[in-house]
């Protein structure tokens, strides 16, 4: 019997999640296989309440299975999710957020860890680094030792008043990750089943680029209370982040909003011995510039041509939750392991940072 078992499931990895590459046996929606005589029942945990979506599953498992076997019953039975919060009650957290983005290089951990010590000030914050292939999390926090295993869970590593864990943390030597899609599913499951996370106000997840086994792994295993996309001006970025945007929409993950990073670059000047009187005036790239009656000014450069941010933002019908400016100190203190939000508390971005993390608070 397990050996038809195991020949069906063989089989069933040429079915294709709907709207995905990736076939249901890797999503893990095949929960159990009941086989008894002549009669066959597939268990599927499937979490969307995307009627077509399962109509789709059910008929391709229902035409395989009676194109290739003899069973004269097949019967095809979706788990109910009257509440996806079971997925979690092993978990004390109240919220997981994940920040995400189809797009490298856009800043999802820059984001991520400052949004985080915002939140930290007045709740009780873990922050999880998932990017298994080029975790960042050990450098932007300044830490290289491993964590410790009691009962045999792992302890986060605790600075900044939050909780931290990270692939980094487990592979100090910095040797490259070359690991098949199962492997990192079980590696993203086990950052939650076997890590001492305790009471947490908020759990926030830094994601890799892309839609692959650690996203797909995420919205199949854990209920999400949503997702934050970051995206640069530019339609390049724009593009992809699109793709992310729209996988969280299937799995029925709510997004709550946008951040646009690398949104312009500001200078702030003054003119010395400033007099209104005289009729001095300031251009710059042939547009005039403003100068206040003290002689101070401010330039703001757009780097990257585009307005990401808000189309996004009106495309999905979300709201635009603010925009992080090009600044050199952004990078200085992720080198240095502080998070910026602690050392620039007067600056432009310290205060989106502080609108950002109060939007995430109050969202419904």
């Amino acid at each position: 019997m397990e050996d038809i078992k195991n020949n069906i499931i063989e089989d069933l990895k040429i079915i294709k999640y709907p709207d995905f590459n990736r076939d249901i046996v890797s999503f893990g929606i095949i929960k159990d296989i009941l086989i008894k005589d002549e009669k066959i029942n597939f268990i599927l945990n499937v979490n969307t309440d995307n009627v077509k979506h399962k109509e789709i599953i059910e008929k391709d498992i229902f035409n395989l299975i009676n194109q290739k076997y003899n069973f004269k019953d097949i019967q095809i039975n979706f788990i109910e999710h009257s509440d996806l919060s079971n997925k979690n009650s092993s978990l004390k957290i109240k919220k997981i957020i994940a920040i995400a983005s189809c797009k490298g290089g856009v800043g999802k951990s820059t984001m991520s860890l400052n949004i985080a010590c915002q939140l930290a000030k007045k709740y009780k914050v873990g922050y999880l680094d998932l990017d298994i292939y080029g975790p960042s999390l050990p450098l932007m926090i300044g830490i290289k030792e491993q964590p410790k295993l009691v009962d045999d869970k792992l302890i986060p590593i605790e600075k900044f008043n939050m909780k931290f864990m990270s692939f980094g943390f487990l592979n100090n030597d910095n040797s490259p990750a070359i690991w098949r899609g199962p492997m990192v599913s079980r590696m993203t499951q086990q950052f939650f089943d076997r890590v001492e996370w305790g009471e947490l106000d908020f759990l926030i997840l830094d994601l890799p680029p892309g839609t692959g086994d650690i996203q797909l792994t995420l919205v199949q295993k854990i209920a999400l209370t949503g997702a934050v996309m970051v995206t640069t001006p530019q339609n390049l970025s724009l593009i992809d982040v699109e793709k992310g945007s729209d996988m969280f929409k299937k799995v029925n993950t709510p997004i709550i909003g946008i951040i646009e990073n690398m949104s312009m670059f500001s200078i702030n000047g003054f003119v010395k011995n400033y007099d209104n009187n005289k009729g001095i005036s300031l251009s710059i790239n042939n547009d005039d510039v403003s100068i206040d009656n003290n002689g101070d000014f401010k330039v703001e450069f757009d780097i990257f041509k585009g307005e990401g941010g808000n189309i996004e933002s009106k495309r999905l019908g979300i709201p635009l939750l603010g925009k992080i400016s090009l600044d050199p100190n952004l990078s200085i203190a992720s080198d240095a392991g502080t998070p910026y939000v602690l050392k620039e508390t007067n600056s432009y971005n310290y205060h989106e940072f502080e609108k950002i993390s109060n939007k995430i608070i109050n969202q419904n």
